[in-house]
């Protein structure tokens, strides 16, 4: 069976340590994206976020959270603000060593869902 990037590249702790870095040094420090972020509760945010990630990595944690277009809700969130998470989340995966062939798959399941993102 084909090992997963998930698994290629050290499962949880490593995607723990991703969205870390993606948030601490990469959107909080973004000011034309971190202003979705004034009202949130940063630590269930990173939960959903570890989901997440592992999701577009093909891990085993299925996101359970609300629906990608409930959850952006009301943000009304531009395509460059998409654009900009999604450098951030290049970015961190590339900081943490994952190849571009394997980020570029993984932002292919990311670009899946910019539908139920934006403009919400």
């Amino acid at each position: 069976m084909e090992q997963t990037l998930y698994e290629k590249y050290g499962g949880e702790e490593t995607v723990g340590k991703v969205v870390d870095y993606f948030y601490d040094e990469l959107v909080l420090k973004d000011e034309t994206v971190n202003h979705f972020f004034d009202q949130t509760d940063m630590d269930k945010q990173r939960r959903h976020q570890t989901k997440f990630i592992s999701f577009a990595l093909g891990g085993p944690n299925k996101y359970t959270g609300k629906s990608m277009s409930k959850a952006h809700e009301g943000m009304n969130i531009q395509p460059e603000h998409f654009n900009a998470i999604a450098t951030h989340l290049h970015d961190a995966l590339a900081h943490f060593g994952v190849s571009e062939t394997d980020i570029d798959q993984a932002l292919t399941k990311v670009e899946s869902l910019r539908d139920d993102i934006q403009y919400k």
